[in-house]
């Protein structure tokens, strides 16, 4: 197996056209305020931030975190922030 690179998630690179037409397809929903690629983090994602609307009231802020890989190899990020907590889910695919 090949050492991994970038994030360690995968040992391929990020595919930025994914991410672009993730982005594209998110944006033009009612369901997300914004998408944005960043690299912030250090590595190359995609940012996505639901309409409040989308989710019910106790909830502060629900956000996506997508990184995609030219292998197909993937994680996705999702976290609700409350007022008191959060709460996450990771689903993702990549090499053991």
């Amino acid at each position: 197996m090949v050492p991994p690179t970038g994030d360690g998630g995968s040992p391929a690179p990020i595919d930025r056209p994914i991410l672009e037409f993730l982005q594209t397809r998110l944006q033009a929903t009612g369901q997300v305020s914004r998408a944005a690629i960043t690299d912030a983090s250090g590595h190359l994602e995609l940012q996505v931030v639901f309409a409040s609307s989308y989710y019910p009231a106790p909830v502060d802020e629900a956000t996506l975190t997508i990184r995609w890989y030219t292998n197909d190899d993937f994680k996705i990020h999702y976290r609700e922030t409350h007022s008191e907590h959060t709460w996450e889910c990771r689903w993702d695919r990549h090499p053991n």
